[in-house]
């Protein structure tokens, strides 16, 4: 049984442009996230490794507006989204349901950061009483290193174990949040010291100071992750 779909529509690997755009879709949201979130974050973890160390700080702000509704300025990722889908190759992403087993097939027959966006500009159209549930999924899978399978999805729906990073192993966000930041799981910090925490750790790891190159992407989107939820919880 189908149980959701997303066809990113986007430029052949052969042509010298970089588009992307939204192709024929079924995504239900209700009850939020529904199954068209998490194939959306399915999506996103299955390509989000080829994301560059230099791009990160602008796919956590892209997914930031998205979120909140922003008008998106193009390209973004070295990619233009568009509406038109005249001429582009299309990748199609499902979810479906056999007996009692969910099951992804991802399309991975093209370049993943146009799949990457795609889920993204997708969970940026769901309806708005669903965004906050869709996103939440979205970023879990920002954090996933593990390709598609059972335990993603797991890992996605719940917030199970998976094979998610290490630190994974916290019950809970705000818990892991403190320990990126390098709290203790019992403080309750300020918003002044969370602030300054997170201003103090970025500037440690970005290259523009001494810090290596390599995961400092990476480091800076955990950092800025971390932020967010404990300014919001």
């Amino acid at each position: 049984m189908l149980l959701a779909e997303l066809e990113v529509r986007h430029s052949r690997a052969v042509a010298p442009t970089r588009r992307v755009a939204i192709g024929r879709h079924w995504l239900p949201t209700q009850p939020a996230p529904g199954f068209g979130g998490i194939l959306l974050g399915a999506v996103v973890a299955a390509h989000v490794e080829a994301v560059p160390e230099d791009l990160w700080r602008e796919l956590s702000k892209l997914v930031d507006d998205l979120q909140q509704g922003h008008r998106i300025a193009q390209p973004r990722l070295r990619h233009r989204f568009q509406t038109d889908v005249h001429g582009l190759d299309r990748s199609r992403h499902r979810l479906v349901g056999r007996g009692e087993e969910l099951v992804l097939e991802i399309d991975d027959h093209a370049r993943p950061i146009p799949q990457l966006l795609g889920a993204l500009y997708a969970a940026g159209a769901v309806p708005t009483t669903a965004k906050p549930a869709v996103f939440e999924v979205v970023r879990r899978a920002l954090r996933w290193e593990g390709g598609p399978h059972a335990a993603l999805l797991s890992f996605l729906a719940d917030g199970g174990v998976g094979s998610g990073r290490d630190w994974r192993r916290f019950p809970t966000d705000e818990r892991w949040a403190l320990q990126v930041l390098g709290f203790g799981p019992d403080l309750d910090p300020t918003r002044v010291e969370i602030q300054s925490r997170f201003r103090f750790l970025v500037r440690e790891a970005h290259p523009d100071h001494g810090a290596e190159h390599d995961g400092a992407g990476l480091r800076i989107l955990e950092l800025s992750e971390a932020r967010r939820i404990l300014l919001t919880t």
